[in-house]
C-alpha cells in the first residue's frame, strides 16, 4: 500500500510538472483567425516560434495592410507577455509591450476571445528566423547583425513568410510584407498577401534561387520592382 501511495504521489507530481511546463512555451506554428468586417474579411495572422511572436492584421480583398507587432514573449499563467522589437503603429500609440490572455483548445489557440486555427504544413528548407546580413556576393564586407539596432527580419514558418524592416532603439518602422512561400531544391517563391508600402503588389508571385552555406542563406533573383538582387541572410539563433 505504501509503495502504491508513493507511486501515486510521484505520478501526480509528474503530471503537474508536465502541465506547468506545457504552458512555459507555446507550440511553434502559424495560427489564423478570420474576422468578418463590413463587406470584407480581416485576417489575423499569428506566427509563433521558440520565444518569438509576430501578430499581423490585413485585408486581402480589397488589399489593405493594417498593422503588425512582434518581439520576444514569455508565458505567465494564462497570459502571453511580449517585449516588442517593432510596432507598425508606434508613432500613434507608443506601445513597446503587450499582454494577451490565451487558452488552448485542441490545436487552436484562443487569444483575447478570438479562436485562431493552427496551420499544418510540411517543414521547409528555409523555415526559421533570418536577419539581413549584407548584399552579396560575400567578399568579407561588413555585415549587419544582432547588435545592430537597424534590422530587417525575415520569419518563415508553416508555408508563411514575413519580412519586417525596423529600428530597435527608435522604434522606427520602415515596412513589412508577407504571404505564402515555398522553398525546395534551390527554388524559393513568395506569393505576396500583404505589403505595407504598396497594396497594388498584393497577388504578385516572385521567384528566386537560394543556397544555404552554413548559417547563411544566399538569396538571388529580382526584387518587387524587377531589379536584380543578391542578398545574404544570417540565421537568427
Amino acid at each position: 500500500m505504501k509503495t502504491y501511495s508513493v507511486l501515486k504521489i510521484t505520478l501526480s507530481i509528474l503530471v503537474l510538472l508536465c502541465f506547468s511546463m506545457g504552458f512555459s512555451q507555446l507550440t511553434p506554428n502559424v495560427y489564423l483567425f478570420e474576422e468578418p468586417s463590413e463587406n470584407t474579411t480581416i485576417t489575423h495572422e499569428l506566427k509563433i516560434d521558440s520565444g518569438y511572436l509576430i501578430y499581423t492584421r490585413y485585408k486581402e480583398n480589397p488589399a489593405e495592410f493594417i498593422s503588425t507587432v512582434g518581439g520576444f514573449y514569455k508565458v505567465e499563467n494564462d497570459s502571453i507577455n511580449v517585449d516588442l522589437e517593432f510596432n507598425s503603429n508606434y508613432e500613434n500609440d507608443v506601445i513597446t509591450q503587450i499582454g494577451m490572455q490565451f487558452e488552448t483548445k485542441n490545436t487552436s489557440l484562443i487569444l483575447d476571445g478570438k479562436e485562431f486555427e493552427a496551420i499544418n504544413e510540411e517543414n521547409q528548407d528555409l523555415d526559421g528566423q533570418w536577419l539581413f546580413a549584407t548584399r552579396g556576393p560575400d567578399t568579407g564586407q561588413e555585415r549587419r547583425g544582432e547588435a545592430n539596432a537597424r534590422k530587417t527580419l525575415k520569419f518563415l514558418l508553416q508555408g508563411r513568410f514575413q519580412w519586417i524592416a525596423y529600428h530597435t532603439e527608435t522604434f522606427r518602422f520602415s515596412g513589412t510584407g508577407g504571404g505564402t512561400f515555398s522553398s525546395k531544391n534551390g527554388k524559393y517563391t513568395e506569393n505576396i498577401g500583404y505589403f505595407s508600402r504598396d497594396n497594388n503588389r498584393v497577388g504578385a508571385a516572385l521567384d528566386f534561387t537560394y543556397e544555404l552555406k552554413g548559417n547563411d542563406w544566399h538569396h538571388t533573383g529580382k526584387n518587387s520592382k524587377g531589379a536584380p538582387m543578391y542578398e545574404i541572410w544570417a540565421r537568427r539563433d
